[in-house]
């Protein structure tokens, strides 16, 4: 029992510093969604989640110092304070120097944590100007995206976002576009690359949470108020996230499907929204998943399956 309680902690230890470090599975993490078993975070695509990703490894590094300087201390003083060797007590009651030491030392790391975590507060909450607004409204459970008219002539257009049946999702597999479990949706949103995309976020019924951890935006969807967050993503390609508030039976089950295109392809699918060819807009996304994914067609797909 001893001998597996050890192995356990080295596991734990290995995970902790692999962690600390960023190693990840390089590529899965790189579509946006996690690798079962994979250690570390997604890889971030933007300036917040990098930030955020720093932070986190700054306070692990901290934690596992401090973690390991407390182990060697314990061990010294069981080592060399032991009965054997010591079997008179010293009665030394105040030491000066370890005294101002205890209580500085603490006073400095937290000043450590505290000057990066208020930076990335303020970089997380300065919004920059928005090229994009869109309105997410969670629903129990399903998500709906508006995205409202930019000028006195659009339209404002709704996409609905239910995850995909475990049926509709080996249907999606045949086509050559990566659909994993629980996470893909029948209809993804878009957003153009390196473009400052505003997120209100709200809800109709109970708390949700709309998150997307390659993006590093986290933020609560709450009946009657108005939150937001902001992103600008720098690479193309499909991001995932999850209701991240405890909403329900089905809270397991609202996923969030974000797709990051070139300006081009967003305003020709914005184009066909806004006149209401949802199925013209359906191929332009089902165009460019076939692309993010390295297919060139259906039928491709089907010949390396």
């Amino acid at each position: 029992m001893t001998t597996r309680y050890f192995k356990l902690a080295a596991i734990a230890v290995l995970a902790a510093l692999a962690g600390s470090l960023g190693i990840s599975d390089p590529v899965l993490a790189a579509n946006g969604y996690s690798d079962p078993g994979q250690i570390g975070l997604q890889r971030p695509v933007t300036e917040v989640a990098r930030d955020i990703h720093a932070f986190y490894d700054l306070v692990n590094i901290i934690i596992i110092a401090i973690t390991l300087f407390v182990l060697g201390l314990m061990i010294y003083v069981m080592v060399r304070f032991r009965e054997s060797k010591n079997p008179v007590p010293s009665k030394t009651t105040h030491n000066t120097f370890l005294e101002v030491a205890w209580t500085v030392v603490p006073i400095l790391i937290l000043v450590a944590m505290a000057i990066p975590s208020f930076k990335l507060l303020m970089l997380q909450y300065s919004y920059p100007k928005a090229d994009v607004t869109i309105k997410a409204i969670g629903n129990a459970w399903f998500w709906e995206h508006e995205y409202p008219g930019t000028t006195a002539g659009d339209k404002t257009f709704t996409v609905t976002s239910n995850m995909l049946s475990d049926e509709e999702v080996l249907e999606k597999a045949k086509t050559g576009v990566p659909a994993p479990r629980l996470l893909s949706v029948d209809n993804e949103i878009l957003v153009p690359v390196n473009k400052v995309v505003h997120m209100l976020v709200t809800s109709n019924d109970v708390i949700h949470n709309w998150t997307i951890p390659s993006f590093g935006s986290k933020i609560d969807a709450v009946p009657g108020r108005l939150t937001s967050t902001w992103f600008k993503a720098e690479e193309e390609g499909i991001f995932y996230g999850q209701c991240s508030e405890l909403c329900g039976m089905n809270h397991a089950f609202m996923p969030i499907a974000v797709r990051v295109v070139s300006q081009d392809l967003y305003d020709q699918w914005t184009g066909a929204l806004k006149a209401g060819d949802r199925k013209k807009a359906k191929e332009i996304t089902d165009r460019v998943a076939l692309d993010h994914a390295g297919v060139k067609s259906v039928a491709d797909a089907a010949n390396k399956n």
